[in-house]
């Protein structure tokens, strides 16, 4: 175990110097040499090791994965440990791997002595059948309960969009589809379940790019059901957001039974909403730009009639030709038109409010992007890529647990039903903590990392470690 950080120094006192001391001269290059002398550049990732370890991590992970274990000549364990280890750090290529060789804090993390190589691990990948992705699935939905039990919540709010990810030709299962800014590029149009009180991930399930989000989506979101009342019990209520893409008739039908809901409305000719909002004279004022109405529409071909609210903000902006399909031609300003069905009993302020907190999964969906390469294809086949997928998201919720668990700081409740703490961003994790230089030495067979006597980066440290302590 790893005791101390830092060795012990002197609190600095704040002195006022002259200017002739606070510069240094630069007169001439370093000499550059490469030593084994336990260097590491991720000091940081030690803290994330002993958070996994207080998970039994390793032992629950080896449990799922006993009767579909894909392991070669390196435990699928210590394989899923370095890929999560890598996407935490920053690597976005398998081939990154080889960057990371000699730094024996990645080596603790993952518990191996020698690192295997790219083609390795991506032979590792393409081993993962839909057995081990469903282990993989089943054990991420256990880590994300484990955080929101704690939480005692009476319902979640969970965020269901697809994605688009951009690949090569030449990959499996790519289609051309919904690539809105690379309109020729094949892709994949995974899906995810977002939890907005927290900000995890649920469930992820990688498709074909030329997939419609909605037809697609009702055996997703009976798996994703299913997995909520496994890991939370029946009695937690469950408020689901949905885009206009989910608006069909059998996903309404199915949700109107088991949770409530709020799914924005296209305004399709059949519907008759455009004759609705030219007929209307009273507009309810929700807030200075913005004005609303409610209305029970009748879908004859669906046998529902449906609680419609019809919103318009007003712009400084003339709309764009062709916007909305030049379905409206106010002559008193500018508006933007959206309609909101919804089976919840709020008023049209709060259904407003509570649509608007989706755009907390548009970021964390941009943070799995950028941040833990979910857009990285790292390979042809769809098994590989789609377990990939699976190891972002797993890195990502553990990151968010690991926050919650060691410095949770809470926000102020919203009506928008955002994440309930004030979470740090990955790069913002790696520039503070994960990516701190230090040195591992062992004086007397005992290890010790030893970090620059930064004082921020100490309390941080030392504040994390405690509280890891505390709960162990």
């Amino acid at each position: 175990m790893l005791k101390s950080f830092f060795t012990p120094t002197e609190r600095p006192r704040i002195v006022r110097q002259g200017k002739a001391h606070l510069q240094a001269g630069v007169n001439g290059n370093f000499v550059v040499q490469f030593s084994a002398s336990g260097l590491t550049s991720f000091a940081g990732l030690e803290l994330v090791r002993r958070f996994l370890r207080r998970l039994d991590f390793s032992k629950r992970l080896r449990g799922h994965l006993s009767n579909s274990d894909p392991a070669g000549d390196y435990g699928s364990v210590a394989i899923v440990r370095l890929l999560l280890g890598m996407m935490m750090v920053g690597a976005r290529r398998l081939w990154h791997v080889r960057h990371l060789v000699g730094d024996p804090v990645i080596a603790r993390f993952c518990g191996l002595r020698v690192l295997p190589g790219d083609r390795t691990l991506s032979r590792w990948l393409g081993r993962c059948s839909a057995r081990v992705r469903a282990a993989l699935q089943t054990f991420n939905g256990e880590v994300v309960a484990e955080a929101l039990r704690p939480l005692n919540l009476r319902r979640v709010t969970i965020d269901v969009d697809g994605t688009v990810v951009s690949t090569g030709l030449q990959v499996e299962r790519a289609f051309r589809g919904f690539n809105p800014h690379h309109r020729k590029v094949k892709s994949y149009y995974p899906i995810l379940a977002h939890v907005a009180q927290t900000g995890h991930v649920l469930r992820v399930r990688n498709r074909a790019g030329n997939v419609h989000d909605g037809k697609a989506s009702p055996p997703f979101l009976r798996d994703l059901f299913a997995q909520v009342g496994r890991d939370l019990g029946r009695r937690v209520r469950i408020e689901m957001r949905l885009d206009g893409a989910f608006f069909r008739p059998e996903i309404v039908a199915w949700l109107a039974t088991r949770a409530e809901y709020a799914i924005k409305v296209p305004f399709y000719p059949w519907l008759g909403l455009k004759p609705l909002v030219q007929r209307r004279r009273r507009w309810t004022r929700i807030a200075s730009d913005l004005e609303a109405f409610e209305a029970q529409v009748e879908v004859p071909t669906w046998r529902r009639t449906l609680r419609v609210a019809i919103y318009r903000r007003k712009v400084q902006h003339q709309s764009p030709k062709n916007f909305q399909l030049d379905r409206f031609n106010p002559d008193d300003g500018h508006w933007e038109y959206s309609a909101i069905t919804s089976n919840k009993t709020l008023g049209l302020k709060a259904l407003w409010n509570f649509m608007g907190g989706r755009g907390a999964q548009e970021k964390v969906l941009a943070q799995l992007k950028n941040g833990y390469a979910f857009d990285t294809v790292p390979t042809r086949r769809f098994a590989a890529n789609s377990t990939w997928q699976i190891r972002s998201v797993l890195a990502h919720n553990l990151i968010t647990s690991f926050q919650l668990a060691t410095q949770p700081q809470p926000r102020r409740r919203s009506l928008k039903r955002t994440a309930l703490h004030v979470l740090r961003s990955i790069h913002t994790l790696r520039y503070e903590l994960l990516g701190r230089a230090g040195i591992l030495t062992r004086p007397e067979g005992r290890a010790v990392l030893t970090l620059a006597p930064n004082l921020p980066t100490r309390k941080l440290f030392e504040r994390i470690a405690e509280k890891l302590a505390s709960v162990a």
